[in-house]
């Protein structure tokens, strides 16, 4: 699915002048958020049509009120039929399953720097070796957030590095508290409502490349965060775009959904990550008291477990539902269908029609992270990722002044 957004109602503060996009997706959902702002829509100009967009295959649902604006950009995308590829993709938990554990993880050399926040936490940030010299200052800049407990190490996030750093991006990583062997200095680990440490990075590398644009992409609760901070904070204007891929939206609904058959098995294994992380950290918590229940969070069986140890406690809130709720990037916009962590009843599509700088794409397949099929499958980048990195292109040409046909940056990437 993919969802494009322009303005989000829900602003805390004042609108965006020049509000960044977005492209969120989860599996079988990709999303392009443009411009979280309730500005006006975005204008058009000699190479993007507002001709009502027509030209998209059946097995894709298309909505939203950038529809005509931005799909013309990817219709060679668009207008090919998703196929799955054989027995993988036609099980949402088959497909899930097989991207997470055999999909191939580029080999990429990446330096780390450690940043130290303001409340004393460490986050870390992976760069492309080398590209601090090789790249110019100017060179347009993407933010990758990982899922839950996810890191630069993780085969999605690694294919989508590499392909725009293919394009000559500068690539960074931003690797959460205590993910991918981070440190850990404070009690406050990952947090689906915490924006905090987005904000510092983002202002960290906008400081560090003033001349360059910054684009951010997210998945799953990595999704969930840059949506929330798009529509929530002021540092979103920093963005020039971003693309959220399998965002959960709506985290009551998908805490229901892992409670479920099947899904019990994704619950348990994102609490044992989780929980994995806390074990290495535990002398932090140490004689903590308070509402904090360390054991159940270390030894934790459900996510619900591990945030009720732990999450809420650490960031304030008195339940768990509360913390749930208060992390809904859905409430910050007025994902494929068989995503099993990230439901389809929680894409508001009211709100995406209605919103003149979102476009909504649902695949009919795709799983969790997974989108096993096109050119690429079974073992190469997601179907999703050609199609995010085209867009990217186009929003930073239009910067840039330049007017280049989507077709030829396709065939310079794959060459």
């Amino acid at each position: 699915m993919i969802t494009s957004m322009a303005a989000t109602p829900h602003l805390t503060h004042s609108p965006l002048s020049n509000p960044p996009p977005l492209i969120k997706h989860a599996p079988p959902r990709l999303r392009l958020r443009l411009r979280p702002t309730r500005a006006t829509p975005i204008s058009t100009n000699a190479t993007t049509t507002t001709d009502q967009f027509k030209d998209y295959h059946p097995s894709l649902e298309v909505l939203g009120g950038a529809r005509d604006l931005f799909c013309p950009v990817i219709k060679t995308h668009l207008g090919r039929p998703y196929d799955h590829y054989p027995v993988l993709g036609a099980n949402c938990h088959v497909e899930t399953i097989y991207a997470a554990f055999f999909r191939n993880i580029p080999d990429v050399k990446l330096k780390r720097e450690c940043l130290r926040t303001s409340d004393d936490g460490t986050v870390t940030l992976d760069w492309v070796s080398g590209d601090a010299k090789k790249l110019p200052d100017n060179s347009p800049i993407l933010l990758l957030l990982p899922g839950l407990s996810g890191g630069s190490d993780d085969s999605y996030v690694r294919h989508m590095l590499v392909r725009a750093r293919n394009k000559g991006w500068r690539v960074v990583v931003f690797n959460s508290r205590g993910c991918a062997d981070s440190p850990v200095t404070t009690p406050q680990m990952y947090s689906g409502s915490f924006l905090g440490d987005l904000d510092e990075v983002v202002n960290h590398v906008v400081n560090r490349y003033p001349k360059a644009n910054l684009y951010g992409a997210g998945w799953s609760m990595g999704a969930n965060i840059l949506v929330q901070y798009l529509g929530k904070e002021a540092g979103a204007r920093r963005f020039s775009g971003a693309v959220s891929l399998c965002n959960p939206f709506d985290l009551v609904m998908s805490d229901e959904d892992l409670c479920k058959g099947f899904n019990k098995i994704y619950n348990r294994s994102l609490a044992k990550a989780l929980s994995g992380i806390l074990k290495k950290h535990l002398m932090l918590f140490e004689d903590i008291g308070g509402e904090y229940n360390i054991p159940l969070a270390a030894n934790a069986q459900t996510l619900r477990d591990y945030d009720e140890g732990l999450t809420r406690v650490s960031f304030g809130f008195k339940s768990v539902d509360e913390y749930l709720q208060n992390s809904c990037s859905a409430n910050y916009i007025k994902y494929a269908k068989n995503d099993p962590i990230a439901p389809d009843r929680a894409i508001p599509r009211a709100d995406i029609k209605e919103n003149p700088n979102c476009v909504l794409i649902v695949t009919p397949k795709g799983g969790h992270l997974g989108w096993v099929a096109g050119e690429n499958a079974p073992q190469g980048c997601p179907w999703t990722d050609p199609m995010v990195m085209d867009f990217f292109q186009h929003l930073e040409n239009e910067k840039a002044g330049t007017r280049q046909g989507t077709g030829n940056l396709l065939q310079s990437v794959e060459a």
